[in-house]
């Protein structure tokens, strides 16, 4: 669910995620605003939020400034009854992009929280050298998927270009991700043109770090039962072919 002191600016950053990223089985709730739809937070408002968003899987609250995060601490001593809960500290837009596209997956609570707060790690890697990084000194690049010499062998490797126009931005990339669901495989991506990753596949805030664009080439590497399987849509995602 979302806290914000505005209730246009909430709607609006659903909107945008949702459009983005369509049929996502994740409810989400709003919060924002005042009773008299003036600017500021009601922490009784977001209590209410919360117990409507919760469907026992656990509630993600994405908020954006300091009073919306004073509101939401405060809204979870109103709740009536138990509900998991994390309050996230990621950013308002991208953070509810990550966090929607990875419960869509099926991921759990503690995992949705963690692409959520890793959401600027795109725009870090898109801007370089040129863009600041946090004081906290993480370095906003996706951390390579490790694999050991045994397995490394036994992975399906393809490599084909990127004609999708879109490349592999977010609403391709989400597609991507919910295109993988359902099979049994470990599947990595690597920007052969650039040399960025190898990521994994499943996690929208690391495809995001490839700046895969049109007319680059992407590395598949897949290991597991359906690895052939999960080859061919990665190419049916990115190439329509």
């Amino acid at each position: 669910m979302v806290v914000s002191h505005s209730r246009p600016l909430a709607r609006a950053a659903v909107a945008l995620a949702t459009e983005l990223l369509p049929h996502q089985p994740v409810r989400i709730e709003i919060a924002a605003g005042t009773y008299e739809n003036s600017l500021g937070t009601d922490a009784v408002a977001v209590a209410e939020a919360i117990s409507a968003a919760d469907t026992g899987d656990g509630v993600l609250v994405l908020m954006d400034l300091g009073s919306a995060v004073l509101s939401a601490e405060t809204a979870l001593e109103l709740l009536e009854s138990p509900v998991r809960v994390r309050l996230c500290a990621a950013p308002f837009v991208e953070g509810l992009i990550a966090a929607l596209a990875t419960a869509g997956g099926g991921a759990d609570l503690e995992r949705v929280a963690r692409e959520a707060e890793r959401a600027l790690e795109a725009k870090y890697a898109q801007l370089g050298d040129s863009g600041s990084r946090p004081a906290s000194g993480a370095e906003g690049v996706a951390t390579p998927a490790s694999a050991t010499p045994s397995t490394q062998t036994a992975r399906t490797v393809a490599a084909f270009e990127v004609t999708d126009p879109h490349g592999l931005h977010a609403r391709p990339a989400a597609e991507l991700i919910a295109a993988l669901r359902d099979l049994d495989v470990d599947i990595e991506l690597r920007n052969a043109t650039t040399g960025t990753g190898p990521v994994p596949a499943d996690s929208l805030t690391r495809l995001l770090t490839l700046g895969v664009s049109p007319g680059h080439h992407l590395e598949v590497s897949a290991l597991g039962p359906d690895a052939t399987a999960a080859i061919d849509r990665v190419r049916t995602a990115v190439t329509g072919n």
